[in-house]
């Protein structure tokens, strides 16, 4: 695994009706941090998240990955660099079974038929759920889908993982299964989300977008300890950083 470093300068992206989605943003993140994005709905996260593997590029200013600008003419080594996890797992669960599905990157990347196996059955590993390799992908669970649609990202071997809001409907069991399968991967790994508490667990730095803006980075710790930061950009705390409001009531009473 590469030591890449990710790099946005001067990032700008205007939608082909001329609104501004990013305006000017600019970071650094090295090998192996894991860095979350915050902000609220229309913010810019994803919009932000899809220029790492140029699903969507500049429109002016420049993503970098490893010091290799991110063009359509790099397109295909940047994605063999970064692995998007999509916020709609169906959206990457497409063909008959599991394997073929966690198969179908690698394959088409023309590698052998043993290393394809090979692959694929080590990114089900990892996610727990190899003995489903022969499972129809629609009679899965959410929580399994999530995570088969991580391994058909680990199955290209990438260096970087990028995910939008990876614990999104999913029931509580499901969300810490996968909280653990996160906090395992030693992958430089940018989340975007609005489950402050998975990031909170995940996450060791955090950007705040607002209205196309990174309006703070800075450790999780402080992002979320400041308040009035949190409040400007129509954020809160995380509940597990909140008071329980029985707690207060009761010692009101008391």
């Amino acid at each position: 695994m590469s030591h890449h470093i990710i790099e946005a300068d001067n990032l700008s992206y205007h939608y082909p009706d001329k609104t501004d989605a990013l305006d000017g943003i600019n970071f650094s993140i090295t090998h192996g941090e894991s860095v979350a994005l915050i902000g609220e709905n229309g913010a810019g996260k994803s919009t932000l998240l899809m220029h790492l593997n140029g699903s969507l590029l500049a429109s002016s200013g420049e993503m970098r990955i490893g010091h290799i600008p991110v063009t359509k003419r790099t397109l295909a080594h940047i994605r063999q660099s970064v692995g998007m996890v999509f916020q709609d797992s169906d959206d990457q669960l497409f063909m008959a079974t599991v394997f073929d599905d966690v198969a179908f990157g690698p394959l088409n990347m023309g590698l052998a038929e043993a290393e394809v196996k090979r692959r694929a059955e080590a990114a089900l590993a990892t996610v727990g759920l190899l003995k489903l390799k022969d499972r129809r992908p629609y009679h899965l669970s959410g929580g399994e889908k999530r995570r088969i649609a991580i391994a058909t990202v680990l199955a290209m071997e990438p260096n970087v993982l990028a995910m939008d809001e990876p614990s999104s409907g999913l029931d509580p069991k499901a969300r810490r299964m996968l909280i653990k399968l996160l906090k395992s991967f030693k992958h430089t790994r940018i989340i975007a989300s609005h489950d402050l508490d998975m990031i909170a667990e995940v996450c060791e730095r955090t950007l705040v977008i607002f209205a196309g803006k990174v309006v703070a980075d800075d450790t999780t710790e402080k992002i979320f300890a400041d308040h009035e930061l949190l409040k400007r950009c129509s954020l809160e705390p995380p509940l597990s950083m909140q008071s329980c409001p029985v707690c207060s009531m009761l010692n009101k009473k008391g």
